[in-house]
């Protein structure tokens, strides 16, 4: 047989090519060359695509460069941001009962409504007892001044009693001057001009004691008047003590310093209360603010007028106006019950935090929702103060 046949081996053979002929497929680069322009042939919008992207990121690149050095580095924020308000403490000046608490928990109040009355029999039993005081000491007083009248008239008797005693010794002493040279004569007896004498020197005597009684009477009178004095004194004292009673009563009745809302309210009918003891705290929604806390890499630039822009966590989809209203005169740990003492040798520099004042432009429906304590998220734009660096560069630069 010239041939034979391996029907065994066909199949391997018919591998060993197929093999080859993909060996030779792979390592053609004519076959790559096809495949890529195969590529471009189905898609040519790519390399447009492409350096489309590459001009808008660099386009977008540039914007981002030109916003920040013109805004985006004058617009300071944080987070550190709460809704405050100038609470009011009500607290009692005087103990005693409270028989009425005439607002609830959370209501609002007008300046000048009744919040808490107390008990206020004690105090006008110390009106009446002032009243009473009062009437005493001015009839006191009268008594005292009828007794000057007394006085003055006893005065005027006593000084009677000294001109006619005067008139007496007038008398004498002409008697005596006319009966010496008759009793020198003889023609009277020595014994009337003895008489004379004698009842002269009674005259002077009861003249001195007529001038006592004027000095007394005198002495009465200003001791009187004295009295009358220390009466008004006891009408003044006494009219004090009622006026202070007037002013307790009046303090009975606790009443809103301020037009807000009432809450953390304590006080109960029938509590006894002692002065200072706080009973609620007044809220006033119209007059928020906002208090901001800053790091101090953040306020070089920031001053008073600046606009702020707010966001509030309770309404996430509202942004609020402001306006700087004033900066802290110093740090927030600075004023702190303990400050630091950073003379140690343990001394670690932390970024301190400043609290800036922030007046927060808000209407009525909105002040329905903002209330102290809710978080914020705040934004300063400082750019109106962005020449304060070269003044103060010049500054320096002249005081050298």
């Amino acid at each position: 047989m010239t041939s034979s046949t391996r029907p065994d081996d066909a199949p391997a053979d018919d591998a060993l090519l197929d093999e080859r002929q993909d060996g030779s497929d792979a390592d053609d680069p004519q076959d790559e060359d096809d495949e890529a322009d195969d590529t471009g042939k189905t898609r040519p919008w790519l390399k447009p695509l492409l350096l489309a992207v590459a001009g808008v990121a660099l386009l977008y690149g540039g914007y981002s460069y030109y916003h920040y050095r013109t805004v985006g580095q004058y617009i300071q924020s944080t987070e550190d941001a709460y809704v405050s308000a100038d609470e009011v403490a009500i607290a009692s000046k005087l103990a005693g009962y409270v028989t009425q608490v005439a607002v609830a928990d959370n209501a609002a109040v007008q300046q000048g409504a009744l919040l808490v009355q107390i008990d206020p029999v004690d105090y006008r039993n110390r009106i009446d007892e002032a009243d009473a005081q009062i009437e005493a000491a001015r009839a006191n007083a009268a008594a005292t001044l009828s007794n000057v009248g007394e006085a003055q008239a006893a005065i005027a008797q006593a000084q009677a009693g000294v001109n006619a005693a005067r008139a007496d010794i007038a008398y004498f002493d002409k008697e005596i001057a006319r009966y010496r040279p008759l009793v020198a004569s003889g023609a009277e007896p020595k014994t009337a001009l003895d008489q004379l004498i004698s009842n002269r020197a009674k005259a002077a005597a009861d003249l001195a004691a007529k001038q006592a009684a004027v000095v007394a009477a005198r002495e009465r009178v200003r001791s009187i008047r004295a009295q009358s004095g220390a009466s008004e004194a006891q009408i003044r004292t006494a009219q004090v003590q009622r006026s202070a009673a007037m002013t307790d009563l009046g303090r009975t009745r606790l009443t809103a310093p301020i037009a807000g809302r009432v809450a953390s309210s304590t006080v109960r009918t029938g509590q006894f209360v002692q002065p200072g003891m706080r009973l609620m705290t007044i809220v006033p929604t119209g007059d928020l603010f906002v208090e901001a806390n800053f790091k101090e890499t953040q306020i070089g630039l920031m001053r008073p007028g600046q606009p702020v822009t707010i966001k509030v966590d309770a309404l996430p989809d509202v942004e609020f106006r402001g306006t700087v209203e004033s900066i802290t005169p110093g740090t927030g740990a600075n004023f702190s019950l303990i400050p630091p003492q950073n003379a140690t040798g343990n001394f670690t520099k932390i970024v301190q935090r400043v609290p800036v004042r922030i007046r927060i432009q808000a209407g009525p429906e909105s002040r329905k929702v903002l209330v102290p304590g809710l978080s914020l998220e705040v934004e300063v734009d400082t750019r109106g103060a962005k020449g304060a660096i070269d003044a103060i560069r010049q500054e320096q630069d002249g005081g050298k």
